[in-house]
């Protein structure tokens, strides 16, 4: 594809970004990221011992000098540990990357909006490029792009649901009005649900159980990244307008 993902003048060849949880072993996770063609792989710091290079490590698998590694405060409910995550991977040497998750509800695992916009502006103007996940608000998302967000991620659906993309009307509002990337994240089932969101116009999709969790994650991730790719050309290439009727797909002025 000649049209390139740049955040903060980072390039990315990929639009496909995925995660590392959840998968049965180290193996699997390299043998799945690989096959998805990706070039980002997001890794929770608070979950994942990627700092202990005395003992076994996802970075033993997945190399930091092929992949960019994006750094993620999943499982922070609060502002204070999310930044103290995000802090700890950038000291850690790890990025100035970050994904930003500040958790409100155990159950949905929905985003706290308010301590996301706060986190948010605390760490841009200590020079992170920050990328929140949140909610498919579009108000939210511009006041997330004007707290410094590089990016935002509204959900597509709860976290690990898959379901799919179930308000695609408030996605494509959040595009009309972005001045940033948008990158649909949470909530992608299977491949389908991948190119829908880029059909929409998203600027690429993160995802990680719907691979993780499939009965075959390497095919999977493969099948993630033919639908990325392929949406993202339907989307460029411009569908056709949607009819009541039919119209025939052969002139017939002329015939006999």
């Amino acid at each position: 594809m000649d049209d390139k993902l740049v955040i903060r003048g980072i390039e990315f060849k990929s639009r496909l970004w995925v995660g590392t949880g959840k998968y049965r072993n180290f193996e699997e996770t390299a043998r799945a990221v690989e096959a998805s063609g990706a070039d980002v792989v997001t890794v929770a710091v608070r979950r994942t011992n990627i700092f202990n290079r005395d003992s076994e490590n996802l970075l033993d698998y997945i190399d930091p000098g092929k992949y960019k590694i994006l750094p993620n405060t999943a499982g922070c409910y609060t502002v204070e540990d999310a930044l103290r995550y995000s802090r700890l991977a950038r000291e850690a040497g790890v990025s100035d990357l970050v994904k930003l998750e500040v958790i409100g509800d155990e159950k949905t695992l929905f985003p706290d909006t308010p301590g996301l916009l706060k986190a948010t502006e605390i760490l841009a103007k200590e020079g992170f490029i920050v990328l929140p996940y949140t909610n498919d608000d579009p108000v939210m998302a511009r006041r997330l792009v004007d707290a410094g967000a590089a990016a935002v991620m509204p959900l597509a659906a709860p976290i690990g649901s898959g379901l799919g993309i179930r308000n695609p009307y408030n996605i494509k509002i959040i595009l009309e009005q972005a001045t940033t990337p948008v990158i649909v994240d949470a909530g992608v089932g299977t491949a389908s649900d991948a190119a829908v969101a880029m059909e929409l116009g998203c600027d690429a999709v993160l995802l990680n159980t719907a691979i993780a969790g499939a009965d075959d994650p390497v095919a999977m991730a493969a099948a993630m990244k033919h639908a990325v790719m392929a949406g993202r050309l339907a989307y460029r290439a411009g569908r056709i307008p949607r009819k009541l009727y039919a119209t025939a797909s052969s002139p017939i002025e002329g015939m006999l």
